[in-house]
């Protein structure tokens, strides 16, 4: 491990959100009933424990549940102060300051006509100049709050001053799509379904007792001006009758659409194809559930830290070997890492890499266009949350030891703070790699990893035997009446780039076939690069090509080293698959940042969710997309990179009944940017510097 100049585990943080984000990703949220918003795990303990070796098959109590807003008493390296309190200009909110915000709006005109939901309660960050600036010991800028609340159909932006108790800022949104749903609007959901005796005969028909009926919230998308100006939630019900794992036994063919808003059923879409439900058995994925005897276990592997871990963590800042960079956990994007800054081995100067980056976007289309499942392209981030819906994680199981554990604290829709245990674990992690032999060591390594429990279709058939080859199922039998329909993933990242500063420059360094004729040695071709400095946007739309490779840099053209190469970091790209959905098709609409695996954009405080601030029904009119046809100059200006992560995903049995974890990452490694290799100054382990046990006889 080269912990003074290895950045593997600079984003593991990210990482070690993945577990939310992608459980997300596969399963839609479920609505359940709530009680002052906590899952009621006695009833719906399958959600509140769905790791294979934790969930033990106790009863479970709402103590036990992953809305539960008590820190835990197991967590390891972990402080709180008395009284919390920000010491850096991008700290989160604390509880205070959001109990001064609801005091605040509480008080406002803007809520006349009684309180209305708040659907983001965040930081507003100073200006970059202000936090570049500010140096430790300093004031900080002025402390604000960034706040969407839905009032009287429209979506208004609010600034609040949290030290002076002022709204300094209103401005309603004119475009397209609502904010993201609260974890309250979901409440009523239940309640509205049963209340319409068409839907209880229409399940009672179906053989599924009440009392054994779940149902998912669905975002709707957006298929045209018949679906505006009402927020729409779409509605998937299943049987949990012999089986914790709901989700292999959905109610095919039987769809809902609810007006959130006015809480009542607007349509029923009934097939009348009585699809019978996919069986139980088989799909609880607990550890007491499984065939005995279980397979042998491999012997363990254990490592230890026994001086303790490299990295010391102050509040929000981390610094750890040469690095120092902020942590913030963040309700849409889960987790925000901003100011990454390396010590320079030959100078001892700070330097600038990075001055902000997060999951944007996570974009997941579904491949079946049949009446139940074509408006399935669900954007987990905009319409969602990827913190909202963070679990918190488990010491020893999630996080090793040694791990620094994060709460994050959010507000709920009334405006009132609670506590995300756990949600965010920083530690280091042996990546097995070696170093250096005559290599050059990654800098950064964004990994992600995929698993959860996957969407089922069901459908008549028991056998692939019984399939035609002219019926297209949209996906893989995995079990008897149950589909695995084909779908994507793509995750798109922001990443504003500060390479030795903010006046940056992109340049696309093609790989170009050369071709000898009559040449001095037997050599017929070589390849050549060729660089080519983007001017404006449209330069900068990057689509992968296999067979036209290139390599993709980010420089400051103004700072070089002594030799007089132009310092920058070049990304590394992996998970490539690219949409294949037409780009007038209305998913791929409000989809289009996944158009391009890269872009490039002019740094804009406004222009950060790749699918738009609002893409809740939205129609994919301010998204990433939109932004960058603008063409505007990028060369020698504050940018940002944005990169997307893509996989295509066919289900196959070992999918079913949950899946296994799938891995991919994107890097970003020094391009010129030391003046040589600046791992080898560090110091090789020895035999000394590890534990060594033994066992004595008593």
């Amino acid at each position: 491990m080269n912990a003074p100049f290895h950045l593997r585990n600079l984003l593991i943080i990210m990482a070690a959100l993945l577990l939310m984000h992608f459980l997300k990703s596969w399963i839609p949220f479920p609505f359940l009933e709530f009680k002052k918003l906590e899952l009621d795990c006695s009833k719906y303990g399958s959600w509140c424990s769905f790791k294979n070796r934790i969930q033990d098959g106790r009863t479970r109590t709402k103590n036990d549940n992953f809305m539960n807003t008590d820190k835990l008493n197991h967590q390891q390296n972990k402080k709180y102060p008395e009284k919390e309190v920000a010491k850096h200009p991008l700290d989160p909110l604390t509880t205070e300051e959001i109990k001064k915000v609801q005091s605040i709006l509480r008080k406002s005109s803007i809520f006349k006509h009684g309180e209305s939901p708040l659907h983001s309660v965040v930081l507003e960050e100073p200006l970059k100049d202000e936090v570049l600036t500010w140096k430790v010991g300093q004031s900080l800028p002025s402390r604000k709050a960034f706040v969407i609340a839905f009032v009287d159909g429209y979506s208004h932006e609010l600034i609040i001053d949290i030290e002076s108790g002022e709204i300094v800022g209103n401005e309603v949104n004119h475009k397209s799509g609502y904010p993201i749903v609260t974890m309250e609007e979901l409440k009523p959901t239940l309640g509205v379904l049963l209340k319409d005796k068409k839907f209880v005969e229409i399940v009672t028909e179906r053989g599924v007792n009440v009392s054994d009926l779940v149902c998912s919230n669905l975002s709707p998308g957006w298929f045209g001006l018949a679906e505006e100006g009402r927020r729409l939630m779409k509605i998937q019900c299943y049987s949990m009758a012999g089986t914790v794992n709901f989700y292999m036994r959905p109610i095919e063919g039987f769809t809902v659409l609810i007006d959130m808003g006015a809480e009542e059923v607007i349509k029923i879409i009934d097939s009348k194809n009585y699809i019978p439900l996919p069986k139980g058995e088989g799909t609880d994925y607990r550890l007491p559930a499984q065939k005995y005897p279980l397979l042998p276990p491999l012997n363990p592997i254990s490592i230890e830290q026994a001086k303790g871990p490299s990295f010391k963590v102050d509040g929000h800042q981390v610094k750890w070997g040469s690095w120092e960079f902020h942590v913030r956990p963040d309700p849409r994007a889960g987790v925000i890492i901003s100011e990454a800054n390396v010590k320079d081995p030959d100078t001892g100067r700070m330097r600038r890499v990075l001055y902000k980056g997060f999951l944007s976007e996570l974009f997941v289309p579904y491949m079946d266009p049949s009446d139940g499942w074509y408006y399935r392209s669900y954007m987990d981030a905009g319409e969602y949350g990827l913190g909202v819906y963070a679990a918190s994680l488990d010491p020893l199981n999630d996080c090793p030891r040694n791990s620094y554990y994060m709460d994050g604290i959010f507000a709920h829709a009334d405006g009132t703070p609670y506590v995300r245990s756990n949600m965010i674990c920083i530690f280091e992690r042996y990546a097995g790699d070696i170093g250096w032999r005559h290599t050059e060591c990654p800098i950064t390594d964004m990994e992600v990893e995929l698993t959860g429990i996957l969407m089922v279709k069901g459908t008549n058939y028991k056998n692939v035997n019984q399939m035609s080859s002219k019926v297209d199922v949209h996906g893989t039998l995995l079990a008897e009446n149950a589909i695995g329909v084909i779908h994507d993933h793509f995750l798109t990242f922001y990443l504003d780039m500060d390479i030795d500063g903010t006046d940056n420059s992109f340049v696309q360094v093609k790989m170009a076939k050369q071709t000898l004729k009559h040449g001095p040695t037997p050599r017929q071709s070589f390849w050549t690069a060729e660089r080519h400095i983007a001017k404006t946007e449209k330069d900068a739309q990057i689509k992968m090509n296999l067979y036209h490779p290139s390599e993709f840099h980010m420089i400051n053209p103004s700072k070089k080293t002594k030799i007089g190469n132009p310092v920058g970091y070049k990304i590394v790209s992996g998970g490539t698959a690219a949409s294949l959905l037409d780009h007038n098709d209305p998913p791929q609409l409000r989809g289009s940042f996944t158009n391009n695996q890269i872009w490039v954009t002019p740094y804009n405080r406004s222009e950060e969710w790749a699918g738009g601030l609002y893409s809740y029904q939205s129609q994919g009119d301010d998204t990433l997309a939109v932004w960058s046809n603008r063409d505007r100059p990028i060369e020698k200006k504050d940018i940002v990179l944005w990169y997307t992560l893509g996989f295509h995903h066919l289900p196959c049995q070992e999918d079913y009944p949950i899946m296994p974890t799938v891995s991919s990452a994107f890097k970003l490694k020094p391009t010129n940017f030391f003046e040589s290799n600046p791992i080898m100054r560090t110091a090789p382990m020895s035999d000394k510097d590890l534990p060594r046990c033994s066992v004595s006889a008593l």
